[in-house]
């Protein structure tokens, strides 16, 4: 499989000439929060999209809205009306169910992290997804917590794990990954590769650019909690052929 860095939470997933998105960004500003770098280029056709929880920087609708109408939103089943008003078609799923996508089999598997749709709506479970098709699985963790379940989904064989190591703003609240945390994981995911995520897109408003230090930093901490792991770091537009031993290389 090829994954494809997009910023932030957002990674395309390519094989054989199919394709997943994950939690889709797209757009230059969300909110308050500003994107630093270009935006991503023109998406390939795609399988489906995958979202994990229903907070605006993962399930964000006017992103949604440039996808075409009609296509398959793997989704908790709280975030299935969101993923309808967006013009997409929800399969709604829970933590260790495993449905087909195209060639794709996803399983949706736990992750520890507050979800709601602010201002309103109770807490709802939040996802991650293991993603299997010829390549060793991929898991994508969107956002979360260090939790005992990742014992569980190392279980499954993870062969590139797609872990976040930061946040958008200067500090971190429960049910996220620092650098060091984000490292801590991979002894329980126990991948082949990880690849962090969630770092240096975007950031509020008059903040400025945070460039790569927390995944720099994540790297490092890997070395020392997770040596048998190896981190590839890809910049927005960079891409990963899993499977292999290449390192990052330009994305199209």
């Amino acid at each position: 499989m090829r994954l494809t860095y997009l910023g932030h939470a957002t990674v395309l997933i390519e094989d054989a000439g199919h394709a997943l998105i994950t939690d889709p960004l797209l757009v230059r500003r969300v909110g308050h929060l500003l994107r630093h770098g270009e935006r991503p280029p023109e998406l390939p056709a795609l399988d489906a999209v995958l979202l994990t929880h229903l907070h605006h920087d993962h399930l964000h609708l006017p992103s949604l809205r440039l996808l075409p109408s009609g296509l398959p939103a793997v989704v908790p089943a709280a975030a299935a009306g969101l993923a309808r008003r967006a013009g997409l078609e929800p399969v709604p799923v829970a933590a260790w169910e495993r449905i087909s996508v195209g060639p794709f089999e996803v399983r949706a598997v736990p992750a520890d992290h507050a979800n709601s749709r602010v201002p309103w709506g109770r807490p709802e479970p939040a996802l991650g997804f293991v993603v299997s098709h010829r390549s060793p699985n991929v898991y994508f963790a969107g956002d979360t917590g260090l939790f005992p379940g990742m014992w569980e989904i190392g279980d499954l064989g993870i062969g590139t794990a797609l872990v976040p190591v930061a946040g958008w703003g200067p500090t971190l609240g429960p049910g996220h990954m620092g650098p060091d945390e984000a490292a801590r994981s991979l002894r329980a995911l126990r991948p082949e590769v990880a690849v962090p995520i969630h770092w240096g897109t975007f950031s509020p408003f008059g903040m400025g650019p945070r460039g790569d230090h927390a995944a720099q930093e994540f790297r490092t901490w890997a070395g020392r909690l997770a040596p048998g792991v190896r981190v590839e770091v890809l910049g927005l537009g960079e891409h990963l052929e899993t499977g292999t031993a290449s390192a990052a290389a330009p994305g199209p």
